[in-house]
């Protein structure tokens, strides 16, 4: 059915189109039997999968952007998702950047977005957390308002998590978004480190009568094999759970785009198929450097159960859909669960 939805929805501006789609989400998902008709399902059985102290029903997550605000958690989880990332959430709410801000770039399967981290604020994502449905392991993605210096990021990634920790399963310290002013910076290795230490202390802190929340760190494509040597290091150094490989690119090699339509749109995040290689190739690179027990997911250009199982065999122990949702709809995450349920039978 959504083959014949997405047409329709293609129609719109892209972020009306997300809102649009996420009101029908939620009607199907209170009529018995309508989300299987767009080809949600619940994942089988042999397709759950055990990491950092939690059972995923399956290893097919969603991806942070999606569900920004928490709004949605219930209605995404009855589609087949093993778990689901909300965010990225700041302390304070902000707009973000002015629309429009998302772009489908049709030939290329791909999206462009320069949200900048709109969001409602933590506070109101973690009464809607409250609310959910036992069952769920939801990931917070958290990161630092457009008007804080980075000097005083730790600040906002610490309130984040203080009030995230009783509503989330895991976290995930987004520092590698290309839509707030000078964030990657806080990639480089003296502030990244500084920021997941102070996040595993408070995790142990908030963490006595159980094991410590994980800690996971989401990182671009963009980065040097230097760059990813740090990253190395900086897991290693933090004791941190492990990796998220990789958010949106800025780059625009290979595309089937016209030049003068990337030009007319302008900055931004790329996600959707044209990331897939080089999202696998950091899978790649950070699993021969990170030996499990560290963890690794990974997301990128995953559109098809072909796509997942490369990053796999990348050596990612996860993965995580966004854009591949746009095109394919959640029959998507059906066909790679099923596909999954098959290897472990």
């Amino acid at each position: 059915m959504y083959a014949l939805i997405r047409p329709l929805l293609f129609l719109l501006p892209p972020e009306r189109a997300h809102h649009l789609t996420f009101r029908l989400l939620g009607i199907a998902s209170r009529v018995p039997g309508m989300l299987a008709l767009v080809g949600g399902a619940k994942p089988p059985s042999n397709a759950a999968t055990e990491l950092m102290g939690l059972r995923f029903p399956s290893p097919v997550g969603l991806a942070a952007g999606m569900d920004k605000d928490a709004k949605h958690v219930d209605a995404l989880s009855r589609i087949g998702f093993g778990f689901i990332e909300v965010g990225t959430l700041t302390p304070k709410p902000q707009p973000g950047n002015p629309q429009p801000r998302l772009f489908r770039l049709k030939a290329d399967r791909a999206l462009i977005n320069r949200m900048g981290f709109n969001n409602g604020g933590v506070q109101a994502a973690v009464e809607r957390l409250r609310k959910r449905q036992p069952g769920i392991i939801v990931g917070g993605n958290i990161g630092k308002n457009k008007d804080t210096p980075n000097a005083r990021a730790i600040d906002d990634y610490i309130a984040c998590f203080d009030a995230l920790h009783p509503v989330v399963d895991y976290f995930v310290v987004n520092v590698s978004s290309p839509n707030t002013p000078g964030l990657r910076a806080l990639q480089e290795k003296g502030p990244l480190l500084e920021i997941l230490r102070a996040l595993k202390v408070k995790s142990l802190r908030h963490s006595t009568a159980q094991p410590p929340t994980p800690i996971l760190l989401k990182i671009a494509p963009d980065l040097t094999e230097g760059q990813l040597d740090d990253i190395v290091s900086v897991v290693k150094e933090s004791g941190i759970a492990g990796v998220i490989a990789t958010n949106t690119t800025i780059s625009r090699d290979g595309l089937r785009t016209p030049q003068a339509a990337l030009q007319a749109i302008g900055a931004g995040g790329l996600s959707g198929a044209p990331a897939r290689s080089r999202s696998t190739e950091v899978v790649r690179y950070l699993r021969e450097r990170l030996p499990k027990p560290f963890v690794i997911i990974g997301v990128g250009g995953i559109d098809s159960w072909k796509a997942a199982k490369e990053k796999i065999e990348a050596g990612a122990d996860l993965v995580q859909v966004y854009t591949g949702l746009v095109y394919e709809g959640p029959a998507l995450v059906n066909r790679i669960n099923s596909a999954f349920a098959a290897l472990n039978s």
